[in-house]
């Protein structure tokens, strides 16, 4: 199959490309930071109270938000249109993304979108609640990870080719 993307589509194919490596590396770094030490509920609500842990919550909670709203609304319709498919719902985009090898299992990764609602709505208010879904989403970025970098890798070769 033969690609031609026009000025226009090619770079945004790469300025997405470039973003959502940056924001995979942000994410993966504070993730590092936030697990570094297994903390349970309580631990959770204490840490919390200082600010720094807090910030580092904040900004797990908003990374992970804005990769996955990047690769699921963004970076995978623009590459699908790329190649000839068309975008549609966020379900049956994920869909044709397992189909193409970019997502292990739809299900699954439109379930983690869910997450970030999770996080955002129970911060503070039910610590069991949160770190739950903290976890999750942690458990959650080697998936992320798997789609940006299966994009990331596909859309190099359409980037090259009409070169």
């Amino acid at each position: 199959m033969s690609i031609q993307l026009s000025q226009a589509e090619a770079s945004r194919l790469q300025r997405l490309s470039d973003i959502a490596a940056l924001a995979l590396q942000h994410l993966q770094q504070t993730d590092a930071r936030l697990f570094a030490h297994d903390f349970d509920a309580a631990e959770l609500l204490e840490h919390c109270k200082d600010i720094g842990f807090s910030e580092q919550v904040d900004a797990f909670v908003a990374r992970f938000g804005r990769l996955q709203d990047l690769l699921g609304d963004k970076f995978l319709p623009a590459w699908l249109k790329a190649m000839e498919e068309v975008p549609s719902t966020a379900l049956e985009n994920l869909d044709k993304a397992e189909k193409w090898g970019l997502v292990s299992k739809a299900d699954d990764w439109f379930a983690v979108r869910k997450l970030r609602n999770l996080m955002v709505h129970e911060y503070l208010q039910d610590a069991q609640a949160l770190l739950d879904a903290l976890q999750a989403a942690h458990h959650a970025v080697p998936m992320l990870a798997f789609t940006c970098q299966a994009l990331i890798q596909r859309t190099a070769p359409l980037l090259t080719a009409g070169r």
